[in-house]
């Protein structure tokens, strides 16, 4: 049985999960961003403690198609984004119409009716969130970032960036770098 879980978007959250559902004397096959494959049925008193216990930690067990769909859609694009060594080579919409199975043209209007942005502004925000990071941890440098991010070029990155963040990101580093500096010294 699947079950889908909106929010779940680390290993931390994956861990939380799991812990839940052994509360629940539940077996799980598989527990992925935004999903869990159980063995079992799951009874309606099983699943009102799931949804409980998942909603503490801010983790919704989600029940209508269009939010299962969504959740599958985000899940999609913050495992490309976040956690792939590089991103897909192939246009993003066939990346996630052939990962998720469906036509991209009904992905893109049902997450655009939903979520209020398109897919492509979902990414485009993760990548930024994702550059700031890189950012952060200082081993790569803006070049080496916007090549494994698949940016056209630095200027497009940093265009983009600005846009999103109103930062350049040289300035941005320079913020994080002073504020670490400030907490350090105390």
């Amino acid at each position: 049985m699947l079950l889908y879980i909106k929010y779940m978007v680390s290993l931390r959250c994956k861990m939380v999960v799991k812990q839940e559902l052994q509360k629940l004397g539940l077996h799980y096959v598989n527990v992925d961003l935004g999903t869990i494959e159980i063995l079992e049925n799951i009874t309606d008193l099983q699943r009102e403690h799931l949804r409980n216990n998942l909603k503490a930690y801010g983790l919704v067990l989600l029940g209508d198609k269009r939010k299962i769909m969504i959740e599958k859609i985000k899940a999609v694009i913050i495992e490309m984004v976040h956690y792939s060594d590089e991103l897909p080579k192939v246009n993003y919409s066939d990346y996630i119409a052939e990962k998720l199975g469906y036509d991209y043209t009904y992905l893109a209007n049902t997450f655009s009716e939903v979520k209020g942005i398109t897919i492509q502004q979902f990414i485009i925000i993760n990548k930024i969130e994702r550059v700031k990071e890189l950012l952060l941890y200082n081993e790569l440098n803006l070049t080496e970032i916007s090549y494994k991010l698949n940016y056209s070029s630095v200027a497009h990155l940093s265009n983009q960036f600005k846009k999103i963040t109103g930062l350049t990101p040289s300035y941005y580093k320079k913020l994080k770098k002073k504020r670490f500096g400030n907490l350090e010294d105390l």
